[in-house]
C-alpha cells in the first residue's frame, strides 16, 4: 500500500481571465511552500461557475504557469467534471439542509440570512437554491499567515446557499468536497477568501472529511484602493518577463532573491522558504498596475 504524501497543495484558479500579478503571487506561494515541505503541487481549474468562465482562460493560465515554471504534479483537475460528486455530497448533507426561495433583490442585500426559508418545507424546484442550516457553535482555526480566526456562522452569515437555483453546486461545497477528493493537506490562497473558511470548514465537519491547513496570503491592492483581480480586470501578466515578475512576486512575500536565471531563483526561493516571513496583512496597498 502506498502512503499519500504528507504534503498536498493545490492551485485553483478561476477560468475567467488570464493570470495576473496577484495571481502569480497566490501560486508562487503555494508552489515553493509545496516543493519546500517535499510534497506534491496540484492545478485545479475551478470551472464549476460556468457563466463566468472564458473559453481561452485555461489555456492562457497553462501557458503563464508553464513560462513561469510553475510546473504542476499529475494531470490537470477541472470542476466541471466532478457534478455528480456534488450531488452525492449534497444528498449526505441533506438533513441538514432546506430549500429557500429568496432571492438576492428579495434579501436587499442582507449580510446575514434571516431564515425566511427555513421551517416552509419547501420542495427543490427550478426557483429554489439549497441552504445548510448552521447552529451556535463557532468555528476556529489556525491560519499559518493571519493567526487565530474564529466566526459564529449564525452571526456572520446564517443559513448559506450550497447548491444554486441555476442547479450548480455553490463555490463552498464544491471546494470542499474537491479538496478532499484531492487529498489536499495545505491551502494557500488570498486573504480576501479568509471569511468564507468557516463555511468550508462548517462543511467540511458536516461531511465528516478531514481539514486542511490554510495559510491566507495579502492581496493586492491598486492605489485606487481596488483589488487586484480578474473580476476588476487586472493586466494579464508578461510571461516575456517571467523572471522579473517572479522577483517582485519574492519581494512582497518578504524575500531578496540573489540574481540566477528562473531555476536558480526557483531552486533559491525553496531552500530559503519560510511561511512567516509572509506579513501577516490582508492586503499589499499602493500598487501600481502596468498596461499592456
Amino acid at each position: 500500500m502506498t502512503n499519500a504524501p504528507a504534503y498536498i497543495g493545490r492551485f485553483a484558479p478561476t477560468p475567467s481571465g488570464p493570470l495576473h500579478f496577484g495571481s502569480l503571487v497566490t501560486a508562487l506561494a503555494s508552489w515553493l511552500d509545496a516543493h519546500a515541505a517535499g510534497g506534491q503541487w496540484l492545478l485545479r481549474i475551478d470551472d464549476v461557475d460556468t457563466p463566468r468562465v472564458d473559453p481561452a482562460a485555461e489555456e492562457a493560465i497553462v501557458r503563464a504557469l508553464d513560462a513561469h515554471q510553475l510546473h504542476w504534479d499529475g494531470t490537470i483537475v477541472r470542476q466541471s467534471d466532478h457534478e455528480e460528486r456534488y450531488r452525492a455530497a449534497l444528498r449526505r448533507l441533506q438533513p441538514l439542509c432546506f430549500a429557500c426561495r429568496c432571492s438576492r433583490r428579495v434579501l436587499g442585500g442582507a449580510r446575514i440570512y434571516p431564515g425566511t426559508c427555513r421551517h416552509l418545507g419547501l420542495a427543490k424546484s427550478a426557483t429554489t437554491s439549497i441552504r445548510i442550516r448552521v447552529d451556535d457553535g463557532r468555528i476556529e482555526f489556525e491560519d499559518r499567515v493571519q493567526g487565530r480566526h474564529t466566526q459564529q456562522l449564525a452571526d456572520e452569515s446564517g443559513d448559506f446557499v450550497v447548491w444554486r437555483r441555476d442547479d450548480m453546486a455553490a463555490y463552498p461545497l464544491a471546494v470542499v468536497v474537491d479538496d478532499d477528493a484531492m487529498g489536499v493537506t495545505h491551502v494557500l490562497r488570498g486573504a480576501d477568501l479568509l471569511p468564507n473558511t468557516p463555511r468550508q470548514l462548517y462543511i467540511a465537519d458536516a461531511l465528516e472529511t478531514r481539514r486542511p491547513s490554510y495559510a491566507h496570503l495579502p492581496v493586492i491592492v491598486e492605489t485606487g484602493g481596488i483589488k487586484l483581480s480578474k473580476h476588476t480586470g487586472a493586466t494579464a501578466l508578461d510571461n516575456r518577463f517571467a523572471r522579473h515578475n517572479l522577483t517582485n512576486a519574492l519581494n512582497l512575500l518578504g524575500f531578496e532573491p540573489p540574481p540566477g536565471d528562473i531555476p536558480e531563483l526557483l531552486a533559491w526561493a525553496v531552500a530559503n522558504w519560510n511561511i512567516r516571513r509572509v506579513p501577516a496583512v490582508d492586503a499589499f496597498t499602493g500598487f501600481i498596475a502596468l498596461s499592456s
